[in-house]
């Protein structure tokens, strides 16, 4: 029974240092914030407003239209009202040099 024993720990105190380490600190690391994710919060505020008894299932950030004076950010949100499921593009136009919002407008698909 004793040689057993030390077979278990001779085998165990020399293989530990052959197995792979793995550093926990990779796995708190978070991908960085996007530029967009701003928007993303304002684009869904404003929707949860203007269809207050829908719920969001889903969204899409669509891209970033640059103008000479102001930009527009543009979404992709899927609804589920009631019994209805339906998209909703969402363009939040807003100053550059300030990033005040300028308008938000909402156009309703069926896809």
């Amino acid at each position: 029974m004793k040689k057993l024993l030390v077979c278990f720990l001779i085998l165990f105190s020399f293989n530990s240092a052959y197995l792979p380490q793995f550093d926990d600190t990779a796995y708190a690391q978070q991908k960085p914030t996007p530029p967009y994710a701003k928007w993303s919060k304002i684009a869904l505020d404003k929707t949860k407003e203007k269809y207050p008894n829908a719920e969001v299932v889903d969204y899409l950030y669509v891209g970033r239209q640059n103008g000479n004076r102001t930009s527009t950010e543009k979404f992709k949100l899927w609804l589920k009202e009631n019994q209805k499921e339906f998209g909703v593009y969402v363009d939040i136009e807003f100053i550059k040099e300030t990033e005040q919002v300028v308008n938000v407008t909402y156009t309703e698909t069926a896809r």
